[in-house]
């Protein structure tokens, strides 16, 4: 967990009014400041309607829309074992399955701090054409920010590198109406999917906790496209 008044120490004269955003230290803002969660027993498989269902943030879809595999994974920025997928079973989930066609992708917030939420926010800011690539970077660069004792400026010297301006940056993190719907997706994760952890996916409905090796992957797909 980052600590909330480091995080708002270090934001300093580089966006030191995005700091009235961030109120609570807590993974995010559900209700009384408590996540619900709901038993993994309960939430093994969930109906690929009420997965795909509209949320508060429009999904950002990787792939073909009929391809026959859907993967959704919900992460935090901040989570050392989603920048590890996304590092080593990433690449070759889409070069071996989205851009062939059989899969497409969709990762959803679940924020578990206020430096991964502001990483997202960042990333929403940065446009959907640019939104993977946005993520992708923070992934590969995550020791270089969120671990940091001044995560602003390094998120803020990141959001240069894609393209976006001071005053972009700190518009964006000032965003309340985004702040909230970050909140909203990982809430709807929680109360509805029992999203406890970070990485979690679902593959075709099937829901799956922790990083997934290249081999692992490849044995849960197997079966789906072969069906097809």
């Amino acid at each position: 967990m980052i600590d909330r008044r480091r995080f708002l120490e270090g934001l300093g004269t580089a966006a030191l009014t995005a700091a009235a955003l961030f109120t609570i230290a807590s993974p995010v803002s559900f209700g009384a400041g408590q996540i619900a969660f709901i038993s993994s027993a309960e939430a093994q498989t969930v109906e690929m309607a009420k997965l795909m269902a509209p949320g508060a943030l429009p999904d950002l879809v990787l792939g073909k829309a009929d391809a026959p595999v859907t993967i959704v994974e919900y992460a935090s920025m901040t989570c050392g074992h989603c920048a590890h997928f996304h590092e080593t079973t990433y690449p070759v989930l889409k070069e071996k399955y989205i851009d062939t066609g059989k899969v497409k992708f969709i990762l959803r917030e679940f924020p578990l701090d206020i430096v991964a939420k502001a990483a997202f926010m960042l990333a929403r800011c940065a446009g959907p054409d640019k939104y993977y690539p946005m993520v992708d970077t923070l992934f590969e660069t995550q020791k270089s920010w969120a671990f940091t004792n001044n995560p602003a400026q390094a998120l803020l010297t990141i959001a240069k590198q894609g393209g976006m301006t001071e005053e972009q940056f700190n518009a964006c993190l000032n965003d309340k109406k985004l702040a909230g719907e970050v909140d909203q997706v990982a809430e709807r994760g929680s109360k509805e999917f029992g999203i406890d952890a970070t990485p979690t996916f679902f593959i075709n409905g099937k829901k799956i906790s922790g990083a997934i090796s290249p081999d692992e992957l490849d044995k849960e797909l197997e079966p789906l496209l072969t069906a097809n």
